[in-house]
């Protein structure tokens, strides 16, 4: 059964006879198109994929078993026609459809076709990775390790955090990646209490701890990895708060397996964290699915209601975060077997000193 079919199944608990599917992520995963304009209908017996100019040669070289169509130069007319006989539903990403693109919609489709939420669907498809998706974040999961080894190599003290995170990501796509996962975070001394620190021209002091965290995009697929060193001996609080962080996430990570929702693997790492005085300094999830994006479903946060499932691949990633001292996150990419887990990411998460 091929993606679209699967899609199509769940499309069923909707009520739902056709999904038009429009996000650029979606779309690659439906049809395998990369460029940056399409869209597609899929239902039990359609296959509909519409495109450019610009990109009609390569959706011939690289979307099958899709009826192929060279949109108008307006683009979204291309839905004023084609549709199947009679009164129709026809669900949309309505997460993340725009107002304006949804009156668009309702002004070209035929009004016989009723617009209806579909937002999801082809997420939680995603959700559940094939063998071959689950080798290509492998890969992109060693060249991520790859990369620690190589800043080990470099040297960090005395470097700003800039240069760090600019050299990191240049040696990513020397090594092979598309890109960055995501803008690399390099924070040090008490710019790691920002758990989403934004790079500055800051020199990387000594007797402190810094946060890489990083990740790389290999033939779509991507990868997360955070870890957390010291530049030389720690202050009691900082080596205290790492020791925490590492407890609670073996702690997390050992709860990862089918069946408990991202909710109940969350509360067991956060109850570490919280029974040593911590609660208020972890407000982030403890994790995220990634694959094509490097943040999609499943989530492990306190709203996390779905269970885990074999082929799930997730981040545990708890974090203490001290203001005005600095901060610690360790991050793992796990995938969910039937079995238990299997930890993609192979950096040691003992506590690195780069002096």
């Amino acid at each position: 059964m091929s993606r679209a079919d699967r899609v199509v199944e769940r499309m069923r608990g909707r009520q739902l006879d056709l999904m038009l599917v429009t996000d650029l992520t979606n779309l690659r995963y439906l049809t395998g198109f990369t460029g940056s304009n399409g869209m597609a209908v899929i239902g039990r017996d359609v296959r509909r994929f519409v495109t450019d100019f610009r990109y009609a040669e390569q959706a011939r070289h690289q979307v099958e078993d899709f009826d192929l169509e060279q949109g108008p130069q307006d683009f979204i007319g291309a839905l004023g026609q084609g549709w199947p006989d009679g009164a129709l539903r026809l669900g949309f990403e309505d997460d993340r459809v725009s107002v304006r693109r949804h009156r668009r919609l309702r002004d070209v489709v035929p009004d016989r076709i009723e617009l209806a939420a579909g937002g999801g669907l082809v997420e939680a498809e995603r959700a559940v990775k094939e063998p071959g998706e689950i080798e290509r974040i492998r890969a992109a999961a060693e060249l991520a390790d790859g990369i620690y080894e190589w800043l080990l190599e470099q040297g960090i003290v005395g470097r700003t955090e800039r240069e760090l995170a600019v050299a990191l990501e240049h040696e990513m796509r020397v090594r092979g990646a598309d890109d960055p996962s995501f803008p690399s975070i390099v924070a040090s001394g008490e710019r790691g209490a920002f758990p989403h620190a934004v790079r500055t021209d800051e020199t990387i002091p000594a007797r402190t701890l810094v946060t890489f965290d990083l990740g790389a995009r290999l033939d779509g697929y991507c990868s997360d990895c955070t870890r957390t060193w010291a530049t030389g001996e720690l202050p009691e609080d900082l080596a205290e708060a790492y020791a925490l962080v590492q407890r609670a996430q073996a702690a997390g990570l050992a709860e990862v397996r089918p069946g408990p929702t991202g909710r109940e693997v969350d509360a067991v790492a956060r109850g570490i964290i919280e029974a040593a005085g911590h609660g208020e300094h972890f407000g982030h999830g403890l994790g995220h699915g990634v694959g094509l994006d490097v943040h999609e479903a499943p989530r492990l946060a306190r709203t996390g209601g779905d269970p885990l499932e074999a082929g799930n691949v997730v981040t545990v990633e708890p974090g203490v975060y001290l203001p005005g001292r600095g901060g610690v996150r360790i991050e793992d990419l796990v995938v969910v077997t039937e079995a238990g887990h299997d930890v993609l990411t192979s950096t040691t998460k003992d506590l690195v000193v780069v002096e």
